[in-house]
């Protein structure tokens, strides 16, 4: 008997709950505006905010400080797109309690 594979990111994407688009209000340098993503965009912003240890809404608004024209809905997902390729590049740091 052959065990399934743990799920990796593409196979999450193809979730339907996870193409769900989700309307969130957020406030960005002091005005309130609405950003709706695919659940699956919210939960990776949700993740790299706290690896980053910040709030959401400090990493949305950085995103949306660099945006440029784009559209900040575009933006987000460009941004979380960039780091999940970032992350596939980078190999894992060597746990510190092992001795090379």
């Amino acid at each position: 008997m052959h065990e399934k594979p743990a799920s990796t990111f593409s196979q999450r994407a193809l979730d339907a709950s996870s193409r769900r688009v989700v309307k969130h209000s957020v406030v960005i340098a002091g005005h309130r505006t609405s950003v709706s993503l695919e659940d699956a965009f919210w939960r990776a912003l949700k993740d790299i905010a706290a690896q980053e240890g910040v709030s959401l809404a400090a990493l949305i608004a950085r995103v949306d400080a660099g945006r440029g024209e784009a559209n900040l809905s575009s933006a987000l997902r460009v941004f979380v797109l960039e780091r999940a390729l970032d992350a596939r590049e980078t190999p894992p740091s060597p746990s510190p309690h092992l001795s090379p």
